[in-house]
């Protein structure tokens, strides 16, 4: 397992499509296994592939407390197959945007299809922070991003306040 540079705007392979995964061999078992050390070392919840620069359709969470026993998921090719009626409202973050969290409201329930690491179909239904999470990071897939919520000239100030950032990153902020 390898701990992987997670990404970040306005790198512009957060904005492509990432591919169905044909089969789960070697390479996608370890893929998922350095998406979870990477996403537990960066303190996330979740993290799709195309977060490391692999435009695969993969994607791990797991929203346990620290008090909690770890709860990993790994989703491939995961599909949401329905949307509830109610919304929630979460302040998102996202490993990609550091240091940023936006008010997003999304459906409180979502069912999805995927593929286990061991290749099997499954569905999970699901709601509140883990609905929101696979939510999340099914965008990501799609190449879209928290961001992409707000208008153009909030967008721009962010992406512009990031790459600042990256320039600077002895910069320290107390």
């Amino acid at each position: 397992m390898t701990i992987k540079e997670i990404i970040t705007v306005p790198d512009e392979i957060l904005k492509k499509v990432s591919q169905p995964i044909e089969k789960i061999g070697v390479n996608e078992k370890k893929l998922i296994d350095d998406l979870f050390v990477t996403m537990y070392n960066a303190n996330g919840i979740g993290l799709a592939a195309v977060q490391i620069g692999i435009l695969k359709r993969i994607l791990v969470v797991d929203i346990s407390n620290k008090d909690e026993k770890n709860q990993p998921i790994a989703l491939v090719n995961p599909v949401i197959k329905k949307l509830g009626d109610d919304k929630s409202v979460y302040e998102e973050g996202c490993l990609s945007i550091p240091e940023t969290f936006i008010e997003i409201e999304r459906p409180k329930i979502c069912e999805v299809e995927y593929i286990d690491e061991k290749g099997e179909k499954k569905n999970l239904k699901c709601d509140g922070l883990l609905s929101t999470c696979i939510q999340h990071e099914i965008n990501h897939l799609d190449g879209k991003l928290i961001i992409d919520h707000l208008s153009k000239l909030k967008k721009d100030f962010i992406i512009k306040k990031i790459s600042k950032i990256k320039k600077n990153p002895d910069r320290i902020v107390v």
